[in-house]
């Protein structure tokens, strides 16, 4: 018997050995998962950068165009009143056309 023991030393793992490693594998895949596809993951933070982006060119374009307003609302202003700018709103907003000019549509 002594023979038969010692040809086969080897033991199979206990059941608490693969338990523990299946929940050590199955957390280990949880948290990488997690990590990538998450709400706090790595795609979720490309997407808020590529919005963030997005919306700083908005912001730019809004500044420039409230730039443009500040500078026509000081143009028309009682201080400061530029004669062509009123001209142009004239026309542009009351439709209004000058005696010696010819409107061709």
């Amino acid at each position: 018997m002594a023979f038969f023991h010692a040809a086969h030393p080897r033991k199979r793992p206990g059941l608490g050995v693969v338990v523990y490693f299946v929940v050590v594998f199955s957390l280990g895949t949880y948290f990488a998962f997690a990590s990538v596809q998450g709400d706090f993951g790595l795609f979720r933070r490309v997407q808020i950068e590529a919005e963030a982006a997005e919306l700083e060119a908005e912001v730019q374009r809004l500044d420039l165009e409230i730039a443009e307003m500040r500078n026509k609302t000081r143009r028309l202003s009682d201080d400061f009143l530029d004669l062509d700018l009123l001209d142009e709103q004239a026309r542009d907003v009351l439709g209004m056309i000058r005696s010696d000019e010819i409107v061709i549509r």
